[in-house]
């Protein structure tokens, strides 16, 4: 389910006009699931997928402790692919589905607390 929802994550993305540079790239730290580029800016994207509302929603999964470790795997990226890649965000994608596993929502948040941008891939 979870490999699913990036998958139309990336589709979105780049039917937006992002370009997908990594896909579950590892650090120590963690793993970021996407890396997209988009106007010399890198984001690097959260995925989370959830099928009804019996644990919450997508973004209820985003703890404090998941965006500080974004944020050390974006530093890493940063450092080690990437060193003069000036802009950057931490982005967040929910996927939502029904429980038959249809898709019903594809929200990207490309600043993490910013204004989200319904992607359901076109």
């Amino acid at each position: 389910m979870g490999r699913e929802g990036e998958r139309w994550t990336a589709e979105a993305l780049e039917q937006h006009g992002f370009r997908i540079v990594a896909r579950n790239w590892h650090a120590p730290e963690g793993e970021v699931d996407l890396v997209a580029l988009r106007d010399d800016e890198l984001y690097f994207v959260e995925v989370r997928t959830r099928r009804g509302l019996r644990l919450g929603t997508p973004e209820d999964s985003l703890t404090p402790a998941k965006r500080a470790r974004m944020e050390r795997v974006a530093r890493r990226y940063l450092g080690e692919v990437a060193p003069t890649v000036e802009a950057w965000h931490l982005a967040f994608a929910a996927v939502a589905l029904d429980g038959e596993g249809t898709l019903q929502r594809l929200t990207f948040y490309p600043d993490l607390g910013g204004e989200p941008w319904e992607l359901l891939p076109r």
